[in-house]
């Protein structure tokens, strides 16, 4: 992997969609054991997976894992946290909500 070049890998993957009360989730996991680093992105291949209320679906696809250049993934270890933080709001007062 190169200072700024991108490097793109197949790999085959699990993908988990849960529509329940309890949970309303989507999860992919690679099969070959691939491990995902900051700044990399993964595209899953195949139709939408819309699962019915109250169900689980699990289908096997496969992803495109496009791994970051070194140089990215600097950038993204470095202000990871700060954007991080964009997300947060705070706000500090004496007052009490009611």
């Amino acid at each position: 992997m190169g200072l700024i070049t991108r490097e793109k890998e197949q790999a085959p993957c699990t993908v988990t969609v849960s529509h329940r009360f309890e949970e309303l989730s989507a999860h992919v996991r690679f099969d070959n054991g691939a491990v995902i680093n900051p700044g990399d992105s993964v595209l899953v291949h195949g139709a939408e997976i819309m699962a019915p209320y109250g169900e689980i679906v699990e289908e096997h696809r496969t992803a495109t894992i496009t791994r970051a250049s070194k140089l990215e993934q600097l950038w993204t270890r470095a202000t990871g946290d700060f954007e991080f933080m964009e997300l947060c709001e705070f706000s500090f007062s004496e007052e009490v909500m009611a």
